[in-house]
């Protein structure tokens, strides 16, 4: 793993512990953790092969991605207060995000030992998967999935909570939101 690669893994937990504290829902709360795995993607995500079963393991895992990503949306704390939303993270939340992220860390750091290499390989070679580039692209769309589907769920509560205090007419909620 390269400086970089510990940097984007640094920056997006810090996303979520800085969220531990409530803050208004901004284009920037919703921009910040688009932009850092955005740039993830454009530099691992290459292209997402389709032969062997390189489909189906990336669909796990980004099935995965989202699922982590709604049970985040959902357990995080969405409040309308002082005429703004007001997110917080909990710490299931919190806990979520870190699981998630120690596992592509975890595995980024495993498969780059040999020994990791080895049983990787068997076991791409006895599942068809066909190299590298499906596990990169499977790590790249479960985080892509989780950050994109958690926010998703976070906007839009926080959209139906702005409605129901009557606000349809005076927009407090940025305009990304």
């Amino acid at each position: 793993m390269t400086i970089s690669d510990w940097l984007i893994d640094v920056a997006l937990l810090l996303v979520v512990f800085r969220q531990l504290r409530e803050e208004r829902l901004t284009p920037r709360t919703i921009l910040l953790p688009l932009a850092l795995i955005g740039w993830a993607a454009a530099t691992y995500l290459h292209d997402i092969p389709t032969a062997g079963n390189d489909l189906v393991l990336i669909g796990a895992f980004a099935g995965t991605g989202v699922a982590f990503g709604l049970a985040g949306g959902l357990i995080t704390r969405v409040r309308y207060a002082d005429g703004h939303i007001r997110v917080r993270a909990t710490l299931g939340a919190a806990a979520l995000w870190v699981v998630s992220m120690g596992f592509r860390l975890g595995f980024a750091i495993w498969s780059s030992h040999p020994s990791g290499m080895d049983h990787l390989a068997r076991f791409s070679a006895d599942h068809t998967i066909t190299g590298e580039q499906a596990w990169v692209a499977a790590l790249v769309l479960m985080a892509f999935g989780e950050v994109v589907v958690r926010l998703a769920v976070i906007v839009v509560r926080g959209r139906l909570l702005h409605t129901r205090a009557g606000h349809r007419g005076r927009d407090s909620l940025p305009a990304a939101v």
